[in-house]
């Protein structure tokens, strides 16, 4: 009976790896030493957000890319002051990660390591 479930596995194994689907995983870290708020990251046909990102916390989300264009979060200080920056060009199919860090100064930088094509 083990032989035979081998065998299965091994005939639906590159079938299941082939239906993975394309996703950026991203993460947002506030390295400040406040909390921010109303942050929202737009990415191409898309965004997604939270209220507050508290100091020295990340928030972890995933999605899919459909279309192309530009990355750009929001936010808000903790003296109330929004803040705007864009990030990397985004191509539909594109997956891997992407981290958007907030530091101290409410400067923000981007990490990518995306590639387009099967995952």
């Amino acid at each position: 009976m083990s032989a035979w479930a081998a065998i299965l596995a091994a005939a639906l194994c590159p079938g299941v790896a082939a239906c993975r689907s394309a996703f950026v995983e991203t993460t947002v870290e506030n390295q400040s030493s406040a909390p921010l708020h109303l942050i929202e990251v737009d990415y191409p046909s898309a965004s997604f957000g939270m209220q507050t990102l508290d100091s020295h916390a990340s928030y972890r989300y995933h999605f899919k890319v459909q279309g192309t264009g530009p990355v750009t979060v929001t936010f808000i200080d903790s003296t109330g002051k929004p803040h705007t920056a864009t990030g990397p060009t985004l191509t539909q199919g594109q997956h891997g990660n992407l981290k958007i860090t907030i530091d101290q100064a409410n400067a923000v930088s981007w990490g990518a390591n995306l590639t387009s094509g099967t995952p």
